[in-house]
């Protein structure tokens, strides 16, 4: 693996950083981006945004001239990951749709669908957000309740899902329903409209937030057969081919290393850093976050080299729980004063998206069984 970035990349990097610079307000931290991408005014901001970014060409340059990129690979994707996160993700949920709900549309999805749904991403055009958990199987797809009945030429969807972020704002959901069988056999892929006839999102306030949650509920939502992503029972082997790109998708490790080095900037003002111990727990802080941000790059060097998703995505993915974790223990337990409202935004926004860093895109636990068998091939209970 080559760790060197080459000219291309880093003038990418360096026109983002511009773009960034310009673009966000001062008040960025504060006023826009405190609840995380989620929150009801960096939404709100992603709409003009995002069509921004799209002028510049910013958003899917990773992906293939005929779906609106230019073939640039996944390298530049984790570069415009890094920069995005790492100021909270300003483009809200338009990276569900670049990061993995494109890409399985690209390989799964008509014609027609192509040119539906790829070009309103790559236009920044559309936020949006993922019905998997649901109350009785967060974790557990195949035991997934809420179900499609085919009716006519469609059809009709009933159940719930919940922990659904982004839903009280979002266009487009990318859903799981049971389609006839049981287990894994009857998962069947849907994207569908949030504002759909039939559809009710209600808030979940969390400790963390009042905004990230929601339940959302399908009563009687009509939609038509186009509306199903693949075939009829395809949903389990399409989730396991997306969940590798949403995985790693969002670079929370670089949104670690700059709140690091904020931290360290604050200890240093108040003299707490000539502390050994401290100095040790911000050394070792740093050790999590470039141990997760080089792990990644393992997965994505074996995406650019065409190689098949394997289990390193799930050791990349619990390195970057443990990173977040690490930093966010530090402004708690030196600098708390700073994550109240009046505090610094920066630092309450990683801490407060560190408290679901180890439930988002994949709790930690089922991180951790992934990582025993297919890993480390431990035998099932072991």
């Amino acid at each position: 693996m080559d760790f060197g970035w080459t000219t291309s990349d880093d003038a990418y990097r360096a026109e983002l950083v511009s773009f960034l610079t310009q673009e966000l307000p001062n008040n960025w931290w504060d006023s826009f981006a405190y609840d995380g991408p989620s929150g009801p005014e960096l939404m709100n901001n992603a709409g003009s945004f995002n069509r921004k970014l799209a002028q510049k060409d910013l958003i899917v340059r990773h992906w293939p001239q005929a779906y609106g990129g230019q073939d640039a690979g996944a390298w530049k994707q984790i570069i415009v990951s890094e920069e995005m996160w790492s100021r909270g993700e300003p483009r809200s949920s338009l990276y569900l749709g670049a990061n993995w709900a494109g890409p399985a549309i690209m390989k799964f999805g008509t014609e027609a669908q192509k040119h539906r749904f790829l070009r309103p991403i790559a236009d920044g055009e559309v936020l949006w957000c993922q019905g998997f958990s649901e109350p009785e199987a967060g974790t557990d797809l195949a035991n997934m309740k809420t179900r499609a009945e085919p009716d006519g030429d469609g059809y009709v969807i009933n159940g719930s899902k919940v922990w659904t972020s982004y839903a009280a704002r979002a266009d487009t959901m990318f859903l799981l329903a049971r389609v006839g069988a049981t287990g894994k056999g009857g998962v069947s892929c849907f994207i569908l409209p949030v504002d759909a006839a039939g559809i009710t999102v209600r808030p979940i306030p969390a400790i963390h937030s009042p905004h990230d949650f929601n339940e959302v509920f399908f009563t009687d939502v009509r939609v038509p057969a186009d509306a199903r992503l693949g075939e009829e029972g395809q949903g389990w082997d399409i989730v396991t081919t997306i969940l590798h790109y949403e995985r790693i998708g969002a670079a929370r490790y670089e949104f670690s290393r700059r709140t690091l080095d904020h931290i360290v900037t604050h200890l240093k003002a108040r003299g707490l850093f000539d502390d050994p111990a401290i100095r040790g727990e911000c050394s070792k802080a740093l050790a999590e976050v470039e141990a997760a941000r080089l792990l990644t790059y393992v997965v994505i060097d074996g995406r650019a080299k065409n190689l098949p998703p394997s289990a390193d995505t799930y050791v990349a993915r619990y390195s970057m729980i443990q990173a977040d974790h690490a930093v966010a223990n530090l402004s708690s337990t030196y600098l708390p004063d700073l994550l109240t409202h009046d505090g610094d935004g920066m630092l309450r926004a990683h801490f407060t998206a560190a408290i679901t860093a180890g439930i988002a895109a994949g709790a930690a636990e089922v991180q951790l069984n992934m990582i025993s068998g297919r890993y480390l091939g431990l035998p099932h209970g072991a």
